[in-house]
């Protein structure tokens, strides 16, 4: 692994500051998992594409740059250095877009990818069930053949969906085959949210952001150009786009090496007024900026990985384990270096907030221990 960058890389991150000096909004937008927030949002992202930065990765065709996975990276560390907003549109632009390269027809790739790229179409995750978490083998809503109308019925509710009051389409497991097995008979469908049975309905999380829903699907009819990866072929599709949120495209270093910065910007300005607090909480702000670095190095060795040719797999549970627990002591540690005076609505008590959530969303941890347990310690099942 060759950790210097070559001249054509460094051209690229010149390219990429300069534009995000010259158009990161001067103020911070409001959260994008609010309503206003979320078109606020949308104004930016749709700034990104005009200037080709919103899918540097992607083929020209599709609207991206053709980028590498490197420049892909570098894109990513710039892009949080210079405080840029939220992406409100990652679970189209970093799930659901590679699966639609690896398994989507010609047909699907040009009908959906450069919308996407252009945040014309807003994907939402559908895949938690109220009887079914992370548990994706346990879901219950169904998809029933209508050969007279060459598709499918689709019935069911669908919940946690990230974002899902403000957006436009939804991806997600159906049940296809009810007398398969649990890993069988699934199905992967996109679905409009404007379709016909369709009700969507926004509610709160912790944080009061209403950007969670609930989708009820009843007798929703989705034709067969939007099954994705073949009719019963749905959990091996799902399984590539659940290895890119819990792995590489979602959680790019660039997020946790900025936050390790500001932890240690933190740490000097606790230190000019309350030098023995500062003191106390030295080692642990240290060790959390050490972290961020690891698992930049981490992710630097998966990627070439990929550009050699060599599967990821079930190695995207050790990313998921180590971002997810790493953004919470980078919060907690930045909490506890300000103390009492901590504000209550500042970014770092939102980012806590939300990085409590990180354990659970794309996974929970218990089940990415025992994918690791089981994948890559060769350990034996309960």
């Amino acid at each position: 692994m060759d950790l210097g960058w070559s001249g054509s890389e460094q051209s690229f991150r010149r390219e990429a500051r300069a534009w995000l000096r010259a158009n990161v909004p001067e103020r911070p937008l409001p959260s994008g998992d609010t309503r206003a927030g979320f078109a606020a949002h949308l104004e930016w992202e749709r700034r990104l594409h005009r200037a080709r930065w919103s899918v540097v990765s992607w083929p020209e065709e599709f609207g991206g740059r053709g980028a590498t996975l490197w420049e892909w990276l570098i894109f990513e560390e710039e892009y949080y250095r210079a405080g840029a907003p939220q992406r409100v549109t990652q679970n189209g632009i970093f799930l659901l877009a590679p699966t639609v390269f690896e398994f989507g027809t010609p047909e699907q790739r040009q009908r959906i990818l450069p919308r996407m790229a252009a945040a014309q179409d807003l994907w939402c995750q559908g895949w938690s069930e109220p009887g079914a978490g992370s548990d994706l083998a346990a879901i219950s809503s169904r998809a029933v053949r209508d050969a007279a109308s060459g598709g499918w019925r689709l019935s069911g509710q669908k919940t946690w969906t990230t974002r899902g009051a403000f957006c436009t389409h939804l991806f997600g497991l159906f049940r296809s085959d009810p007398e398969a097995r649990r890993h069988h008979g699934l199905s992967y469908f996109l679905v409009p949210l404007d379709a016909p049975g369709v009700t969507v309905r926004g509610f709160a999380r912790l944080d009061g952001d209403e950007g969670f829903a609930e989708v009820f699907l009843d007798d929703v009819f989705v034709p067969d150009r939007d099954v994705l990866g073949g009719v019963n072929q749905g959990w091996s599709v799902a399984m590539a786009t659940t290895g890119s949120e819990r792995g590489l495209t979602l959680r790019s270093p660039g997020r946790f090496l900025s936050a390790a910065d500001r932890l240690l910007d933190t740490a000097r300005q606790v230190r000019a007024a309350h030098p023995r607090r500062a003191a106390a909480h030295r080692d642990r702000a240290l060790r959390a900026w050490i972290d961020a670095q690891a698992y930049q190095l981490f992710t630097l060795e998966q990627v070439t990985a990929i550009t050699e040719g060599r599967p990821v797999g079930a190695e995207s549970s050790l990313n998921k384990l180590f971002w997810s627990e790493l953004d919470i002591r980078l919060h907690e540690t930045a909490l506890d270096l300000i103390g009492d005076e901590a504000e209550t609505e500042g970014p770092w008590t939102k980012g806590f907030l939300f990085s409590l959530a990180g354990p659970i969303y794309a996974g929970t941890n218990e089940i990415q221990r025992t994918i690791v347990a089981e994948r890559l310690l060769g350990l034996p099942r309960k």
